[in-house]
């Protein structure tokens, strides 16, 4: 069973989709937004955390956070109060991806309830139940000389702490994101190492790649180029684990020389869990559709992920939480009322971030969950 709330507090409010199968694990998505974006940002960030402590106090009892991401205006002069003021044991991303609202910060939170979390030894976080162990990672940066290098001893170490914790990209990780600081200069950077690394690891197109979002964003240090947040399950069977398509809609990937899967979904003995990678106007050719109008360009882009959805048995009926990406801020208020037209509700945010593209002006990315019955498979 799915139900959608929606909370105000004083100068905030929040979205909650929650996921109730008839198990101990219970599952949130809350979105929460700064409801007066006039306050300064330590108000903004202090009406936020007191609006989300609420609702895991008061509505969400025993629920934990598995993963937040913290969406802001100017991350050189609010990422530190954010790493400061929020103290709590789960995987955090602090991005500079400007809420266009207006407001100064918005939260994505994931949390779950009859887990058990913490910090891994490899650094990870782990969310732990019945066969499995969730690992979380948010915020992975370096300095190295540019984007590809950056992108490249990412994977590297990212693949030391899968194999620390009995696991490897190929077989256990399910999702990245790759934050880069001036997408159009930069992504082709992340795109080449990204290549290099998965084919090291007998990632092709004859085998899978893994679901993506490559966005722009940055980190409060400029010279940060490429950050990573990713997640990888452990105690995961290959038969568990599809791959999303729709060819009909969609080309793959690999068609223009980029590695990641449109989608993903995994089957627990009692759920299914579906992500969706940024998806934007696209046909099956590789094609922007509908160059310059964001209006069209929004309708192909929902096609898009209903056909991805459908490749699951799923719906928009099931997603818990999204996240839109816009290139152009003057695109804002009418996004903004398509979005509140079809999905008044659901928790999403609408920030800004160019997608990889120029072409495209929009781009969204989601995660669903349905209840299923699979005796192959263990309970989530």
């Amino acid at each position: 069973m799915t139900r959608l709330q929606t909370l105000q507090f004083e100068n905030a409010f929040a979205e909650i989709f929650q996921f109730d199968g008839g198990t101990e694990v219970r599952e949130y998505h809350v979105m929460v937004h700064v409801a007066d974006s006039r306050l300064p940002y330590s108000r903004q960030l202090e009406a936020l955390l007191n609006a989300y402590d609420s609702i895991v106090a008061e509505h969400l009892q025993g629920a934990h956070a598995v993963f937040k991401r913290y969406f802001l205006s100017d991350a050189a002069n609010q990422a530190d109060e954010v790493t400061l003021a929020d103290m709590s044991d789960c995987a955090k991303s602090i991005i500079q991806q400007a809420p266009l609202d207006g407001t100064k910060i918005a939260l994505w939170a994931y949390l779950m309830t009859g887990v058990r979390t913490g910090l891994g030894k490899s650094g990870l976080y782990e969310v732990s139940h019945s066969d499995y162990r969730h690992l979380w990672n948010g915020s992975a940066c370096n300095m190295a000389a540019n984007s590809e290098y950056q992108t490249r001893l990412l994977f590297n170490e990212y693949n030391m702490q899968l194999i620390e914790e009995g696991c490897t990209v190929k077989d256990n990780c399910i999702r990245t994101w790759f934050f880069v600081n001036d997408v159009d200069l930069n992504y082709g950077g992340v795109v080449r190492a990204r290549n290099q690394f998965f084919f090291t690891q007998g990632l092709t197109q004859d085998t899978h790649f893994i679901a993506s979002t490559g966005i722009g964003g940055r980190q409060a240090d400029p010279n940060v180029l490429s950050q990573m947040d990713n997640y990888a399950i452990a105690g995961i069977k290959e038969a568990q684990v599809k791959y999303l398509y729709a060819p009909t809609h969609l080309n793959r990937t690999s068609d223009y020389g980029v590695s990641f899967e449109r989608g993903t979904y995994i089957d627990y003995g009692d759920r299914r869990h579906v992500f969706i990678s940024g998806t934007a106007s696209i046909n099956n050719k590789g094609e922007v559709m509908y160059p310059k109008d964001v209006v069209r360009q929004t309708h192909r882009m929902w096609e898009n992920v209903e056909a991805l959805l459908a490749e699951a048995d799923c719906t928009f009926e099931e997603v818990g939480e999204m996240v839109v990406y816009l290139r152009d801020t003057a695109d804002y208020a009418v996004v903004r009322d398509l979005f509140e037209e079809r999905f008044k509700g659901k928790p999403y945010v609408i920030v800004h971030a160019p997608v990889c593209r120029p072409g495209w002006l929009i781009e969204m990315e989601c995660m669903a969950v349905k209840a299923i019955e699979n005796k192959e498979f263990a309970p989530f």
